[in-house]
């Protein structure tokens, strides 16, 4: 067991504790093994060396945060405990060399047949890859999970996902709705697969800072 005390300067304690403490209350609740008080401008930890090391990390960047944009929200704290869990996660996944990644809500992503483990393969060795073959035989949900993964990877800094929405010759033209509602239908397989591999609040803020954009081949510019 280990103690640490974060001394908060220049900090307004209601903007970056939350009412009545819940975002500390928060940050406890995502580390069972651990011991968070907040006296005055004072946090105190208590844990194990490894869980007091990684809430001292959370606790830090979002000193950082308050330093620049004047408050922490829930918001800002689940995505703080997102980025941590997914350093966690790209430790295992090293140990793991079978496993793509780990879905939204935990669980494994990864080939399942023999043709879903070549398209593994070839991604990882070839900076272009073309895969063809039947509908329903995961070409795309592969795709779109080797992507997610060499984004929490950091190997990449964004993803853009493209696809032929019609036919050659036809038009989006005459159809109802701006482009995304033009074409939401033809891009809801890859919609589905970001779902089950990203929360959904990461999600959103990944999409929000076109760090993940999805287009239609027709509208790429």
């Amino acid at each position: 067991m280990v103690e640490k005390v974060i001394t908060l300067e220049n900090v307004s304690l209601v903007d970056f504790l939350g009412a009545d403490n819940q975002n500390i209350r928060r940050i406890a609740a995502a580390f069972p093994g651990s011991k968070i008080v907040s006296r005055g401008n004072e946090i105190k930890l208590q844990g194990p060396t490894e869980v007091i090391s990684r809430v001292n990390d959370i606790l830090s960047s979002l000193i950082e945060h308050y330093h620049q944009y004047g408050v922490v929200t829930d918001r800002d704290v689940n995505l703080h405990l997102a980025g941590a869990s997914e350093e966690a996660e790209g430790r295992i996944l090293a140990a793991s060399p079978d496993v793509i990644l780990f879905g939204a809500k935990g669980g494994v992503i990864k080939a399942k047949t023999p043709n879903q483990q070549k398209l593994v393969d070839a991604v990882l060795k070839h900076d272009l890859t073309f895969t063809l073959g039947p509908a329903g035989t995961g070409k795309t949900y592969i795709s779109v999970a080797l992507a997610v993964r060499a984004l929490k990877n950091k190997e990449v800094k964004k993803i853009i996902i493209s696809r032929p929405v019609v036919e050659a010759g036809e038009s989006l033209g005459f159809l109802p709705g701006d482009m995304k509602e033009k074409v939401d239908p033809y891009l809801r397989p890859i919609y589905d697969a970001l779902e089950d591999m990203i929360p959904a609040e990461k999600l959103k803020f990944y999409q929000e800072n076109k760090i993940i954009e999805i287009a239609p081949l027709a509208y790429m510019r």
